[in-house]
């Protein structure tokens, strides 16, 4: 294990003030992997970035020191978005490695306002693109933060997700200078929007914890398992490659039972929302047979056959790779939620 990813590296993490992107940022700047030269925050959130700053510098009020006096500091914030070329070109100019985690990732949401999933999770992927031919500053490493969901997309977060994939990476054709590559996986247990926070809510109040389907099955993954996954990709793909991480999974519905416990409170299934899978898929069978298996992973290779490079000391993995193989038992389930911090 490369214990040395970030040393006096500069990291820009776009999306910094996201639910990963600020756990990303910690452990970046923790140094386990290398004291950085500088971390800057990109985000077009002022509010989320103060927020940081002040738990940064362990303070409880702003003060003009604090907002302006960050020059000489490791940690920077960045006011971008990255549907704007130039404020990305800009930003790049001070990077060797990106995290890209910006995105428009609540799938109803998406469904319902398709066009702005496209400006962020599609065009902001071709603008950073753009930005690093434009730059005369060469990147090493981009990081595209992919999901799920972008496997055989059914969704409209999905749809652009994998636009993005497939733009980050056909530009390792164009960019020989910079590693381009992708690290793909389930939703994260604590993030915002998704289904754990949910429960543990309702359970609070008391209400009945509501499903989509007795069918649905999640891959079970942490926020620090998801930052680790990034960081493994940095360590095992060549330009143009997906990483995958291989992860225990179980049902939704499942779950719900052991987070509430001896609680008398009902399950009821609502059915499912607009964009919704029943499965989550990292894998498709199209993908199967350019997917070669590591020892905890899967890396998938390009599809376009100029960007591969031989593996022939690892077997492909031959099948699709879904949230439905390899379901944990309660017990199992039980002490995942513990290590995790949600059950006691």
């Amino acid at each position: 294990m490369n214990k040395d990813l970030f040393g006096d590296r500069r990291v820009l993490v776009t999306g910094g003030t996201g639910s990963l992107g600020q756990v990303l940022v910690k452990r970046i700047l923790s140094g386990e992997r290398g004291i950085p030269k500088k971390v800057y925050v990109f985000s077009r959130d002022e509010t989320k970035q103060q927020q940081m700053r002040l738990e940064y510098e362990d303070v409880q009020v702003a003060t003009d020191e604090v907002i302006y006096g960050e020059k000489g500091r490791r940690l920077e914030f960045i006011i971008g978005d990255v549907r704007s070329r130039w404020s990305l070109a800009r930003a790049l100019k001070r990077a060797d490695i990106v995290f890209f985690a910006s995105a428009l990732k609540q799938v109803p949401t998406c469904e319902y306002f398709p066009y702005e999933a496209v400006l962020t999770n599609t065009m902001g992927a071709q603008n950073l693109v753009q930005a690093l031919h434009e730059t005369d500053h060469e990147v090493e490493t981009v990081v595209g933060v992919s999901t799920d969901k972008a496997c055989k997309p059914v969704n409209v977060m999905g749809m652009t997700k994998a636009l993005q994939e497939r733009i980050l990476l056909s530009a390792a054709l164009t960019l020989p200078e910079t590693r381009l590559i992708c690290a793909r996986y389930g939703n994260v247990m604590a993030s915002r929007g998704s289904v754990i926070p949910l429960f543990l809510q309702r359970i609070k109040e008391k209400k009945a914890l509501t499903i989509t389907s007795p069918e649905m099955t999640r891959f079970l993954l942490s926020i620090d398992q998801a930052v680790d996954v990034l960081f493994s990709a940095i360590q095992n793909c060549a330009s143009g490659e997906i990483f995958v991480p291989r992860l225990p999974s179980a049902r939704v519905a499942d779950i719900a039972e052991v987070l509430k416990g001896d609680l008398d409170l009902p399950i009821v299934t609502t059915g499912v929302r607009p964009g919704e899978k029943i499965h989550e898929i990292l894998v498709s069978e199209e993908e199967a047979s350019r997917t070669v298996k590591a020892d905890d992973h899967y890396v998938i290779q390009p599809i376009l056959p100029e960007l591969r490079r031989p593996r022939e000391d690892m077997t492909t993995l031959g099948h699709e790779y879904s949230s439905a193989d390899s379901l944990v038992d309660l017990p199992a389930l039980r002490k995942i939620l513990i290590d995790a911090g949600f059950v006691k």
